[in-house]
């Protein structure tokens, strides 16, 4: 006879809200999960209708044919929107959401905190002239055919005929006294602004065929553009000569800009010890690698040869495009990363309106767009009027060597792999929108050294060996071997090659180095322009 199972009224009870506890909180999660992700939703829609221009360029065309109001109404309703936002996200407990959601609501609070820091610390629409130069790039609209070219230009002149509007919101908004970097930058960015207008947009467009919307173009493009030069003379007017160099943040305003929106929490000066440290380190290394190549001369000597090493104004762009594509191979032959597209980044000149703050940069088609692939890497040109020697030293800085080492950081594995496969991901909408900038810039200088230290020197990269075949009743005669000598002279070339790329990288590294040691001491130390120059 079996015993039979008593089980007490108690302990029966107990065991029943134990089973059901995993159910009640895998509910409660989703629950909270729920409650989140519409919130979310809520904040992405009003961000893109303050932000329209954004959202066309992510692929969410319902915004196509907008751009943002920045009359002090609707910058004051967008600065009362984030708050409430803020508000409502610190409400939600991270550790009741699932680990997704949770990095999810990490993400997006850093989002809101930015956008707060820089409408309330920095004061961006009262100090920063630029926000208003770059107001008008309509570079997708040409750029990526989402669309048939006629609605295209329907969205620019709807948009164009705002950018006057904008203009005179700009000179309302700023004040009296602005930092002198920012108007002098701004000048430059709204010429170039002006001048892609009435050049580049303008041949964008010659494929259209419907006369009345070519009439109303060419009238909307023509009053952007003037207002664009307007407002450039303006500043040069009214705002240059009373401008200050009073552009620092504050030990306490940087330090909370680093906290909430990168989520870093070491103090400023534990960061310039760091990046101090690693100076040091790329020092180093561009001093070791220089021995390789010459020990009976400086580093600085050995570089200044590289840099003499350079394309020529018309070559430029084609010399790029010609070793991107080997760079390419190199990293899909050697297995780094797996590269999810055939879509290859074709190299352009940089738009004139971004030439005053880029060197060189990527646009990568967003993570929402459907139809329009293309991808463009943008590299900064010699101007026509420039005089020789800055011709001649603009070029030195597309060396050969140090111009790879910008590709890989900008196209091959650096950040068109990186966005190519975010957006070929299934990361949530709140991760392709939002992103981290220290993350996103780590990740290409991380590709920088990376590919040095896998081995990339410039060669091509080696096909198959191919198997000796011969003819029917002959024998094939075997490959003459290299003679030492050659092989030898082969092996040192190779390393003295392999040397000028390790300089390379080691020089880009030390530059954005400098930068970020530079900017910790003008923000938090009194460092001036003047001394940031001189060093």
């Amino acid at each position: 006879m079996r015993p039979i199972l008593i089980i007490k009224p108690c302990a029966f009870i107990f065991s029943l809200i134990a089973l059901s506890l995993p159910c009640r909180s895998s509910f409660a999660a989703q629950t909270a999960d729920a409650e989140y992700e519409a919130v979310a939703e809520e904040y992405i829609k009003g961000y893109f209708a303050a932000r329209p221009l954004e959202g066309t360029a992510l692929g969410l065309h319902e915004y196509d044919g907008k751009i943002t109001d920045y009359s002090r109404l609707a910058l004051d309703a967008e600065l009362s929107r984030l708050r409430r936002f803020d508000d409502r996200l610190t409400k939600f407990d991270p550790s009741k959401l699932s680990a997704r959601q949770s990095l999810d609501l990490r993400i997006l609070q850093a989002a809101v905190r930015k956008e707060l820091f820089q409408m309330q610390d920095m004061s961006i629409f009262e100090r920063n002239p630029m926000v208003y130069a770059r107001a008008a790039d309509v570079n997708v609209y040409v750029k990526r055919n989402f669309a048939p070219l006629e609605d295209r230009v329907r969205s620019l002149v709807a948009i164009e005929s705002q950018i006057p509007n904008i203009l005179i919101a700009g000179k309302t908004n700023l004040n009296d006294v602005l930092p002198k970097p920012y108007v002098e930058l701004a000048i430059q960015i709204a010429r170039g602004s002006s001048d892609f207008l009435k050049k580049n947009l303008v041949a964008a467009v010659t494929g259209l065929k419907d006369e009345q919307i070519r009439a109303a173009f060419q009238d909307t493009n023509r009053r952007a553009a003037n207002a664009l030069s307007d407002y450039a003379a303006w500043l040069e007017r009214e705002r240059l000569p009373k401008a200050t160099h009073d552009f620092a943040l504050g030990t306490e305003k940087f330090q909370r800009l680093l906290a909430e929106t990168e989520l870093v929490d070491l103090p400023p000066e534990k960061i310039l010890e760091i990046g101090m440290r690693e100076l040091k380190t790329e020092q180093t290394s561009f001093a070791e690698a220089a021995k390789k190549i010459d020990p009976d001369k400086s580093p600085a000597e050995i570089f200044k040869q590289i840099q003499s090493e350079h394309p020529t104004p018309e070559s430029l762009l084609p010399d790029i495009g010609k070793n991107l594509e080997q760079i390419r191979k190199y990293v899909v032959g050697h297995h780094l990363v797996t590269i999810p597209s055939e879509v290859r980044a074709r190299v352009k000149e940089t738009p004139q309106y971004r030439r005053a703050t880029s060197f060189a940069s990527m646009d990568t088609p967003g993570p929402f767009e459907r139809r329009a692939t293309e991808a463009y890497y943008y590299v900064t040109p010699t101007e026509s009027e420039w005089p020789e020697k800055q011709k001649e030293e603009w070029l030195t800085a597309f060396n050969y060597y140090n111009a790879d080492i910008v590709s890989i950081h900008e196209v091959y594995p650096g950040h068109y792999v990186q966005f190519l496969r975010l957006n070929a991901s299934p990361a949530s909408k709140v991760e392709k929108i939002f992103g981290s900038y220290a993350f996103i810039e780590g990740w290409a200088h991380y590709c920088e050294k990376m590919m040095i230290d896998e081995g990339y020197s410039g060669a091509p990269t080696p096909g198959p060996t191919p198997k000796p075949s011969a003819s029917p009743g002959t024998i094939a005669t075997p490959k003459a071997k290299p003679s030492p000598e050659t092989s030898s002279s082969s092996s040192v070339d190779d390393i003295k090659r392999a040397a000028k790329y390790r300089m390379a990288q080691a020089d880009e590294a030390m530059l954005r180095l400098c930068r970020l040691c530079v900017s910790i001491k003008m923000h938090t130390q009194n460092m001036t322009v003047e001394e940031h120059d001189r060093r």
